[in-house]
């Protein structure tokens, strides 16, 4: 149910304002549902470069990721429900992720780990993929060539904070985001608007 806004005076444009506001049993539902699935994330470890060995320090016993019940690896992509990409991605394997991003259930949530994983790093080449977020749609970013166990942890914290504000009644939330004729996410637009910032020899890679 939407209500018709009134005319906006310096644009001429007339907008909605939505109606549909939570009531105290969606909220409370809400916060249930977010807590138990933030504080039981399943890992899916995609490790290839130097991040998988900080990854896997972060699961050892100086950070021990079961304080934050992520102790149970899922390398079964049909029984996790945080896909951890740890690592520079070929081309070879861009088609591998995305299988196994689709495989996993929802609800589910990517985490970029590292300068390669996010934005190619240092591999500018042909045979590197620019950013996973051409393949599979990122949550958050943890930046460093390779981050520190610290900082995935407080990447896995901000991933707690973004569950948490989810809603049950947004319908948007849950839509898988299908791949075009040519395998990317995103259009070609929207992939050199976000990769204006690193050069444009990143647009070959990218999308051209």
């Amino acid at each position: 149910m939407e209500l018709a806004g009134r005319e906006d005076d310096k644009t001429g444009q007339t907008g909605t304002v939505s109606t549909l506001s939570p009531n105290w049993l969606t909220t409370k539902l809400d916060f249930l549902v977010n807590w138990s699935r933030a504080n039981s994330l399943w890992p899916m470890p995609f490790g290839t470069a130097c991040c998988a060995i900080e990854f896997m320090a972060t699961a050892a016993s100086r950070f021990d990721l079961a304080r934050f019940g992520m102790e149970r690896m899922s390398f079964s992509p049909r029984q996790a429900d945080v896909l951890i990409c740890a690592g520079r991605l070929p081309f070879k394997l861009a088609p591998v992720i995305r299988r196994i991003y689709d495989q996993m259930p929802q609800p589910k949530w990517v985490i970029s780990m590292g300068a390669c994983a996010s934005t190619g790093g240092i591999f500018d080449n042909y045979a590197m993929v620019q950013g996973i977020d051409t393949v599979v749609p990122v949550d958050v970013y943890v930046p460093g060539c390779p981050p520190r166990p610290e900082a995935l942890i407080y990447g896995i914290l901000m991933l707690h904070k973004k569950i948490k504000g989810e809603t049950l009644i947004d319908a948007e939330l849950r839509e898988e985001k299908v791949l075009d004729n040519r395998g990317l996410r995103l259009p070609v637009e929207r992939i050199d608007e976000l990769s204006e910032p690193f050069g444009n020899s990143i647009h070959q890679t990218r999308s051209e």
